[in-house]
Parts: C-alpha cells; sequence; structure tokens
C-alpha cells in the first residue's frame, strides 16, 4: 500500500458560540475560505487537480447541511468535476475524514485528496435544530442519548479525579494558549474573514468583513481562585464545570493528501504522512474514556509504545476524560508533550471540525520541534475514541 503524504494542514481561528468573532459567518463561508487558503498555500496546486474533498461535520444540517462538503467546495471555486462528501464521526469528524482522503489515495484510488472538518455551533446547536431520540429505545439504553457533561460528571466520579485537579487543567490549557498566542506560535492558524452586520444611520444593516487572525475563546485572566468560584454546570453536586471543560465554537480546518508521485511532480517537500489510524467503542455514559482503548490499539497496530512519541494532541472535551486518560496511559510523565500550545478548554471543540484541527496543529509543532512521531486523539460522543499516528518527513 502506498503512503498518503499531508502537504498543507491549516485551520480558521476557533470563536465562541454566539459571542465570538464568527457568530454571523456562514458555515459554508468558513469552509471555503479555508479549501481556498489550503490550495494557495500549496505550490503549483489547481483546484481541478483535486480528486475528492471530505468534511467532517458533527451535526450536517441547516446551513452546514444539504452535503456541505460538495456546497462548500463549489462556493469555493472548484471545477464541477470535483466532488465532495460529508462525514459524520461526531467529536472525531474532522478526523475520520482525513483518515478517509488518505485511504484513497493509499489504496491508488486517488493522487490528491483533501480531508478536514467544519462546525458552526452558533448557526446549529450542540444536539441539532431537532433532535429525535427513539421513543422506545431511549427507555432501553438512555445512556445513548446523554448529555456529554453528564459523562464527565460520571468519569470524574467513577475514575476519582477531583474539581482541583480538573480546575488545575483548565488552567494550565488556559495558561499555555495565552503564551502561544502571545508569541504567535500557532503558525497553521490562517486569519479569516468574519462577516458582521453594522447598524446604518438609516436603521439598516450593512454586511461588512474583518479578517480575524487569533482564537477568541482564549482567557488570559484566568486563575486557580476564579475557577474555584464556578458552578457546577451539569450536576448540582458535580466537579465539572464552565471552566473545566471545553468551549463551545465554531471554526474549519483542512489538510492537502498527496501521492509520493504526486509530491514528486510538484515538487513539493510533503510535512508528514498518516501512518495508522484506528477507533474503539467503549460504555456510552462515559465516553471520555475513548482515548484510554484508542491510543493502545493504535500504538499495537504501530509495533510502538508511548516512549516513541514525541508530540500528543488529546483533545480536552473535559478535564475529567482527558486526565483519567492520561493517567492510565501512564503519560504523567509526558505532560510536557502533550497540547503544549493548549487544548479544547481553552481554544474550543468546534464538534466535527476539532479532528481536523488538532491535526493542522499537531504537524505544525512537530515541524517546528523537529519531532519525528506524533499522536492525536479524542473521545467521541456515544461511546468511542479515536487515534492517528503521524510520522514527520525528512
Amino acid at each position: 500500500m502506498r503512503d498518503a503524504y499531508i502537504v498543507t494542514a491549516v485551520r480558521t481561528p476557533g470563536c465562541r458560540r454566539g459571542k465570538g468573532a464568527f457568530k454571523d459567518t456562514r458555515p459554508e463561508d468558513l469552509l471555503s475560505f479555508i479549501l481556498n487558503a489550503a490550495i494557495d498555500r500549496t505550490p503549483g496546486l489547481e483546484k481541478g487537480q483535486v480528486d475528492d474533498v471530505m468534511i467532517g461535520c458533527s451535526f450536517p444540517e441547516a446551513e452546514q447541511g444539504l452535503n456541505v462538503g460538495r456546497i462548500a467546495t463549489q462556493i469555493a471555486g472548484f471545477p464541477d468535476h470535483v466532488s465532495g462528501a460529508t462525514v459524520n464521526r461526531f467529536c472525531s469528524s474532522g478526523l475520520e475524514a482525513i483518515a478517509q482522503s488518505a485511504m484513497r489515495v493509499m489504496s491508488g484510488w486517488s493522487e490528491i485528496t483533501i480531508g478536514g472538518g467544519l462546525e458552526s455551533m452558533t448557526y446549529v446547536p450542540m444536539g441539532g435544530n431537532m433532535a429525535r431520540p427513539h421513543p422506545e429505545y431511549t427507555r432501553e439504553r438512555p445512556d445513548l442519548y446523554i448529555s456529554m457533561g453528564m459523562t464527565a460528571e460520571n468519569v470524574a466520579k467513577r475514575y476519582n479525579v477531583s474539581r482541583q485537579d480538573q480546575d488545575q487543567f483548565g488552567y494550565e490549557s488556559q495558561m499555555k494558549a495565552s503564551k502561544a498566542k502571545a508569541e504567535k506560535l500557532y503558525t497553521e492558524l490562517v486569519p479569516t474573514p468574519a462577516t458582521r452586520f453594522v447598524l446604518q444611520k438609516d436603521g439598516t444593516y450593512k454586511k461588512e468583513a474583518v479578517l480575524q487572525d487569533f482564537d477568541d475563546g482564549i482567557r488570559e485572566s484566568t486563575t486557580l481562585e476564579g475557577l474555584a468560584k464556578l458552578r457546577p454546570a451539569f450536576s448540582p453536586t458535580g466537579s465539572v464545570t464552565a471552566g473545566n471543560s471545553s468551549q463551545t465554537t465554531d471554526g474549519a480546518a483542512v489538510s492537502i493528501l498527496m501521492s509520493e508521485q504526486a509530491v514528486k511532480d510538484f515538487g513539493l517537500k510533503p510535512i508528514a504522512k498518516l501512518k495508522y489510524y484506528t477507533t474503539v467503542g467503549c460504555r456510552a455514559d462515559e465516553m471520555g474514556v475513548g482515548p484510554r482503548y484508542a491510543i493502545p490499539k493504535l500504538l499495537k497496530l504501530a509495533g510502538m509504545t508511548i516512549d516513541d512519541i514525541g508530540l500528543w494532541e488529546i483533545n480536552e472535551a473535559f478535564a475529567s476524560q482527558a486526565l483519567y486518560c492520561i493517567r492510565e496511559l501512564g503519560l504523567v510523565k509526558y505532560m510536557d508533550r502533550i497540547n503544549i500550545h493548549g487544548g479544547a478548554i481553552a481554544l474550543g471543540h468546534p464538534l466535527g471540525c476539532t479532528g481536523a484541527k488538532l491535526c493542522a496543529t499537531l504537524l505544525a509543532n512537530m515541524r517546528t520541534k523537529g519531532v519525528k512521531y506524533g499522536v492525536e486523539s479524542m473521545c467521541i460522543g456515544g461511546g468511542m475514541g479515536a487515534a492517528a499516528l503521524f510520522e514527520l518527513c525528512d
């Protein structure tokens, strides 16, 4: 089987749902912009040379429905013969899309593909606009429809992750992100037009666009004292708060993948190879434990151990589940390799985008640090985990 090379990996900023810079920016506009940005950053590549575009989206309905993977590709100006699709594996949808795009290259079915992810949690809220759980099955298996926040509470209680530890983890995420923002370390981030509607003197609104060049959910002023004062968000007696949970966020990210021959034809220096990808199921009512099982499965496929991995991006859906997984995997000794520029508690978790966003971040950091192997992993709503191994190209 052939190798799949990632030659470009970029993302928009992540902006707070309902309050951030992208609250008036349609999801198709976010995605079409970052698709064009990826093409612009790949010397010699023309849109018509891409075979297929696969986009992850956790709630593909309303403004991000009707196969947004195809629609946004058309809005971005790709010719008709470039196909597009949308895939949903909830929180790992963006990574799933990249993996499926890679498999097309690896199998020989395609030479050039794009994989990515999108979520506007402003336009389509958590749970979607019209949730319809199965009426009988909700009585038999209510855990399949449980709030993600309650799964985080379950993990905290069952595995003894204290409120203090969760708040400490959330604080460190904010501080790492604040430092990275100040030092402009998010090299994978592309300044992105944000739509806003400005009231005119005649009472009408004018549509304008301003460039958004930073993740606007980072809270530089976070303190442990302030976090300790926050009330539990999901249970009156719980320990999971807004301060130790991921932010609901808007954003998009994509990666361009090529075969070895295509890389040579374009004279490009690829960033990394996607070597392995795997998924695994777990109990739905503690879905956050997913990485604890997905990562060992991935490393077994690769014939590697945690000691071989130089950088990790483990999605911070909640501090309780991220801490549990880190502890169970024996990664505490490598905390300086995990989410080195902060995670979703500070930067946000735009559901279907996150897998593609973390890929862009991980590859940028691997290249900067000269790290040979990096792993991306996340838990998945409904009770799953996903993990991928990337190898930096020389």
